[in-house]
């Protein structure tokens, strides 16, 4: 009887501390994940001629040259100088994230980040 109780309590123990930590990974990863949506959402986007950062949800104009994490450098102008010197010129509506990746920002997302900063558009 008492081996069965021995048995019966390492399981119910063991089986605990498997759930807390299962429990504290998924809780590490829904972090992390929050953090990569939270940077990736960071970057500077040409809007109507002018460059925009847009960082925590907010957006504000440039007003200093930016060298990003892959040692790309973006420009007021628009301009991005590559690190392996090619040069490219972002046209409205065009982003580059903080990691240096290139892409599209959709207009109404603009609009709706601008409201968020209190700035009329």
């Amino acid at each position: 009887m008492k081996k069965l109780m021995i048995v019966v309590l390492s399981f119910a123990i063991t089986t605990c501390i498997f759930a807390q930590e299962k429990n504290k990974d998924s809780k590490m990863s829904s972090s992390k994940m929050n953090k990569m949506h939270d940077k990736m959402q960071d970057c500077v986007v040409m809007e109507n001629g002018k460059m925009m950062v847009m960082k925590g949800g907010k957006t504000m104009g440039m007003d200093q040259d930016m060298t990003l994490k892959n040692g790309s450098t973006v420009m007021t102008d628009g301009t991005i100088k590559m690190k392996n010197g090619e040069t490219k010129m972002l046209k409205d509506g065009q982003c580059v994230y903080m990691n240096g990746k290139m892409g599209m920002m959709k207009m109404e997302k603009m609009k709706s980040d601008k409201m968020k900063s209190g700035k009329k558009g």
